[in-house]
């Protein structure tokens, strides 16, 4: 199959999130079976040029209907780690990709919805006819509108469009002005239910939505997550339009990257290990209390990775720290906040704590050192308060780290608790998961983890290496969207 990615992310060329992840690996590993992979992304001036080789213009003169007239785009093309890369740059005094930023402006829906428009009009314009346009979040909810409004009148009546949400907190909200510039226009029609206007306010186009409505299948990133958007409020107020849409909306489990994610062939850590060798894991923990200036003790280390925000628990995580060193365990953490009150927070505590030998927190992100955190933990928690789908648990796994979850989105889909999961058998679960907001719940599942650490070290051994099992490369959900792919082909 041939098959063009359209997002406003790809990493790790343009990354702001799981996002650039997702687009980078499901196309790495569709070409991996044979397929023809494109990516079109919008050319920002802020994106890491140093990841391209050999860009190059691709299509000099792509003029985009916009309002009443249309603006010049260059589109240049160039390979980022192997993958082919489309990038879009328009020529006008708007700037849609000049702003230093990828996201956060007050004008966002307007620069994406352009995006989406550009992306269509140089597939049209250069004849390009892929057999599945796969768009990814609110940035590209538009493509699968004016694809089958507009374009499939000019020549691409057969192109089909799977669509990828990643978040749905975040679903580009706007107002007319987006179909008099996109050429939509028809007020009356676009603004019905059943159609782009928002399920809560009737003066507002909701482009997620829209890409709901006008894709052909629609997925997220796990299948628990799924769940949850159509029946609780994780869905933002989609869970009505995903009920009438149930029947092409699915959950697949995101992967992560074996190639960069393994300790056996890590750059990042000191000694590379496996299950056949897993002793050599403790060389790590010794190297990890070295670089961060911990005691050298008989006791196991529990670690946090990630951003510091409502959406991963951060109350949870900073009550972790201190049940952690009460119930004789040390702790890491390395991550950043994305609120002016977070940091404070967690700056005062790294303050307090700055002289304790049991205890580092890392407030940033280093790309180096969170390897060698994986590597050299014991325990690695995941707090969330929701998690669409989570990688973080993924790769403590595949590095012998035992994950501790709360159960929602893609952690259930990917840690089974040791003691009460009644799904698998003893010798195919891999962790702890809790359920509830409350500090007793994350106490619970610790001091069932660490009460196994120090009284049957064998036995949290075993379960390391159990953990090691699970594949969780993008192997089987490079075979799930391969199936979506040919059964949206052949449907319609």
């Amino acid at each position: 199959m041939y098959i063009v990615q359209i997002a406003s992310e790809c990493a790790p060329v343009i990354k702001a999130g799981g996002l650039g992840d997702v687009v980078y690996g499901l196309s790495r590993e569709l070409e991996g079976r044979g397929h023809c992979v494109e990516i079109i992304l919008p050319k920002y001036d802020c994106m890491r040029y140093d990841h391209i080789w050999g860009l190059h213009d691709a299509y000099i003169n792509l003029w985009v209907p916009w309002y009443d007239a249309a603006i010049h785009c260059s589109v240049y093309c160039g390979w980022v780690h192997g993958r082919v890369c489309f990038f879009i740059e328009p020529h006008c005094e708007d700037n849609f990709f000049n702003r230093g930023c990828y996201y956060g402006c007050d004008d966002d829906n307007i620069r994406f919805a352009f995006f989406c428009k550009a992306a269509l009009e140089f597939l049209l314009k250069s004849n390009k006819r892929p057999d599945i346009i796969h768009c990814h979040d609110w940035q590209t909810g538009l493509v699968p509108v004016m694809l089958y409004e507009i374009y499939k009148y000019h020549g691409m009546e057969y192109q089909r469009v799977c669509y990828t949400i990643h978040n749905f907190k975040h679903q580009g909200i706007g107002g007319i002005d987006i179909l008099r510039g996109t050429g939509l226009n028809r007020e009356s029609y676009y603004f019905q239910y059943d159609h782009l206007r928002d399920n809560f306010n009737p003066f507002a186009l909701n482009l997620m939505k829209g890409g709901i409505v006008y894709s052909n299948a629609v997925t997220t990133v796990s299948p628990y997550h799924a769940w949850e958007a159509r029946h609780t409020d994780i869905g933002c107020g989609l869970g009505h339009t995903l009920y009438l849409y149930q029947d092409k909306f699915i959950g697949v489990l995101n992967g992560i990257d074996y190639d960069f994610w393994n300790p056996e062939i890590d750059r990042y850590i000191p000694y590379n290990y496996s299950q056949a060798n897993f002793e050599q894991k403790a060389y790590n923990k010794k190297a990890l209390r070295e670089r961060l200036m911990l005691s050298h003790s008989d006791k196991p280390i529990i670690a946090y990775i990630g951003r510091l925000d409502n959406q991963k628990g951060v109350h949870l995580v900073h009550h972790g720290i201190y049940h952690a060193l009460n119930k004789g365990a040390q702790f890491v953490l390395l991550g950043s906040a994305t609120e002016p009150g977070i940091n404070a927070h967690f700056q005062h505590e790294k303050h307090f704590l700055n002289d304790n030998p049991d205890v580092h927190l890392e407030l940033g992100f280093n790309e180096e050192l969170s390897h060698l955190i994986y590597a050299g933990a014991d325990m690695i928690i995941v707090p969330s308060n929701y998690e669409p789908c989570g990688l973080t648990q993924m790769i403590g796994l595949k590095y012998g780290t035992v994950p501790i979850v709360r159960g929602v989105g893609g952690l259930v889909n990917t840690v089974f608790d040791r003691d009460y999961d009644q799904k698998l058998p003893p010798e195919e679960r891999n962790g702890y998961v809790f359920y509830d907001t409350d500090y007793h719940a994350l106490e619970s599942a610790m001091d069932r983890a660490i009460a196994l650490w120090y009284e049957k070290p064998e036995e949290f051994r075993q379960l390391a290496l159990q953990g090691m099992n699970y594949d969780y490369s993008w192997n089987h959900p490079g075979a799930k969207y391969v199936e979506i792919y040919d059964w949206i082909r052949h449907k319609w």
